[in-house]
Parts: C-alpha cells; sequence; structure tokens
C-alpha cells in the first residue's frame, strides 16, 4: 500500500523503514512546510506535533484518506476529529499508544486497578521515562493508564503535582535516549505491588502503526488498538 507519513523526525523515519520491510511503499514524507496532495497515498499515518495533528487529520478525512494518528498532546481537538470521520464516513485511529506491547499492557493496568479497587491500603502512583525530545509531559500512554485506572477503582483525578488523597500522582521524567518506559505501584504499610512497561527502541510503536495501517484499509468507522488486536 501507499502511504504518507504525517510528520518525518525519528518516529516518521522508523516507521518509513518497518513499512518498506513489510512491501509499502511511502509516497509523502511531510514536514510542516511540505506540500503534498494526501489523495496520493492508500492510508496516512500522522506522528507530527499537537498544533499540526487535528489539520492533518481533518485533511485526510476530507478527502476520504484512512488516517491514523499517534500524535499527543492535541485530544482538546479529538471529538471534532470523530464528528468529522462520522460525518465523512471516514476511517479514523488515535492511539496514545501503538505498541502491540503497550497494549497488552493497558489491559493488564485495567486487570489489577479492578483488583485493587476496595484495598484502601494501598496507595496508586505512575512513573513514566521519555527522551528529553519528548514534548509533552505526561506522556499520553501515562495519561491512558490513569484514566483506565480512574474507570476502576475510587480514584478521581491525575496529577503531577502534590497530590490529594484522590488523585493519582505521575512522575514525569526526561532522560536522553530513553524510548519510553511506564511503572505503576500500589504500595501498602507491609508490601509494594508493581507493573512496568519498558520499551527497548521505537521498533515496537511503528511496526503497530504500520499493522494498524494495514488494517484499517477498506474499513469505515473509528476504531482503537484494541479492534486491530481484537482484545479488551
Amino acid at each position: 500500500m501507499k502511504i504518507a507519513l504525517l510528520g518525518y523526525g525519528k518516529m516518521g523515519k522508523t516507521i518509513e523503514r518497518i513499512a518498506e520491510e513489510r512491501g509499502h511503499t511511502i509516497v509523502i514524507k511531510a514536514k510542516l512546510d511540505t506540500a503534498y496532495t494526501i489523495t496520493d497515498a492508500d492510508v496516512a499515518i500522522d506522528f507530527s506535533i499537537p498544533e499540526a495533528a487535528y489539520n492533518n487529520i481533518s485533511n485526510c478525512l476530507l478527502n476520504n484518506v484512512p488516517v491514523i494518528s499517534g500524535t499527543t498532546g492535541w485530544l482538546k481537538d479529538y471529538d471534532k476529529a470523530v464528528n468529522l470521520c462520522k460525518a465523512q464516513n471516514g476511517a479514523f485511529i488515535y492511539a496514545s499508544n501503538f505498541s502491540l506491547g503497550v497494549n497488552i499492557f493497558f489491559e493488564v493496568n485495567k486487570v489489577l486497578a479492578k483488583l485493587m479497587n476496595g484495598q484502601p491500603q494501598y496507595n496508586v502512583a505512575m512513573e513514566e521515562i521519555h527522551h528529553t525530545q519528548k514534548l509533552d509531559a505526561p506522556s499520553g500512554t501515562a495519561i491512558t493508564l490513569a484514566e483506565d485506572i480512574i474507570k476502576n477503582s475510587n480514584y478521581d483525578n491525575w496529577t503531577l503535582d502534590n497530590p490529594n488523597p484522590k488523585d493519582i500522582k505521575i512522575d514525569a521524567k526526561r532522560i536522553e535516549n530513553v524510548p519510553g518506559t511506564h511503572e505503576i505501584t500500589y504500595q501498602s504499610n507491609v508490601d509494594t505491588i508493581q507493573i512496568k512497561h519498558t520499551a527497548h527502541n521505537r521498533d515496537g510503536f511503528a511496526l503497530g502503526a504500520v499493522v494498524a495501517a494495514e488494517w484499517i484499509i477498506g474499513k469505515k468507522g473509528v476504531f482503537s488498538m484494541n479492534d486491530v488486536l481484537n482484545i479488551g
């Protein structure tokens, strides 16, 4: 298939390599000032910046090009994108993380949150570590993990600051050359329970995005990685 890469930084270049290894062709490599015709592509993969994501997605949907977005930090416009997709009878997937392993980790997190609900002796906290070039904090993945805990527990919110008893504290760190680490800790006076996902490189994120792009061809609707992987 012919793929448009909307955003051509380190992640876009990794997606390019993996897509070509899987027999696909990159027909558009778009940075902010790149002119392109989106209809040259069968599918678009957006890993741009928060300020550009909605315009990229809407351009695809208005031109009947299925679009996969892994850009984080733009979700104030997510509902607009969903409504536009439905109005145009288009195809759209947003994921805070396309890694196949992380999406399994999301499901493990939900199960653990349900098991820990009703155990007030435990306090939950989260740590996420990414490379220093990452523009948003906390990561979209950390927000997804926190929101899934909130949905399955008595916590009300997440925070980067000093938490109230009903808040989940997220410690967001930026360290050179760290692709992504997420750790959730339940701690009591007598023991600690932890789950952790560590990415070793960008390949897992890129592979998941390409798999999602392959999957969405010929489909109509708003989907998630759970649909792609048939989990959850």
